[in-house]
């Protein structure tokens, strides 16, 4: 099995990157296991940010290092939260009030068009001049009231017209195999492989 230290600590995205990776014959190891603080995401793209979080594991590890920024872009916001999704209420980071304030940001608003959005960026080593790049995107609108009891984030507000339910309310393979971060991972293998 081949290391890689995921720069992330969110519960939601180890799972979908383990059942993702492991098949592959990846160890993903997350980077708070490793004692890696979280790294500053200061940049207004969500490559810029990706690209410093593996830059980051990768320096205080020694290990090749993926990381990801993705977000929901609201159509009727100007591609808000954007960036800003996880922390879209503020602080601390808590899905409910990102919700909330989404939903309260719409109030009223017949275009609930929105995406997905999800870059990977994969380093083998914290100067790599050639990180390995991968990005998906998943379309959809965003409801009124929340529905489901699965994913994270913005799932339970997330619809997606072609199952018929929101993303909280599709099982995890479904979501693997739909999702933004899906579509990035497999992207990112493709590219792994031919490397």
């Amino acid at each position: 099995m081949n290391k890689i230290v995921i720069a992330s600590n969110n519960a939601g995205k180890l799972r979908e990157f383990h059942a993702l990776l492991s098949p592959l014959g990846y160890e993903p190891i997350p980077q708070g296991a490793l004692n890696v603080p979280e790294a500053e995401e200061p940049h207004c793209t969500f490559v810029e940010n990706a690209l410093a979080k593996a830059r980051h594991a990768a320096r205080l590890t020694g290990l090749p290092a993926l990381a990801d920024d993705s977000g929901i872009c609201v159509d009727a916001l100007g591609g808000a939260p954007g960036v800003h999704s996880a922390r879209y209420a503020g602080e601390p980071k808590a899905d409910a009030r990102n919700n909330a304030k989404l939903l309260a940001e719409l109030a009223g608003q017949p275009n609930r068009r929105a995406h997905y959005y999800c870059v990977l960026v994969f380093v083998r080593h914290a100067d790599d001049p050639q990180p390995i790049i991968a990005e998906g995107e998943w379309q959809g609108e965003i409801l009124t009231t929340a529905q489901g009891e699965g994913g994270f984030g913005y799932d339970p507000l997330f619809w997606v017209a072609a199952e018929q339910a929101t993303v909280a309310e599709l099982g995890a393979d479904i979501k693997n195999s739909l999702s933004h971060r899906g579509q990035a991972l497999q992207a990112l293998v493709k590219r792994l492989q031919a490397a």
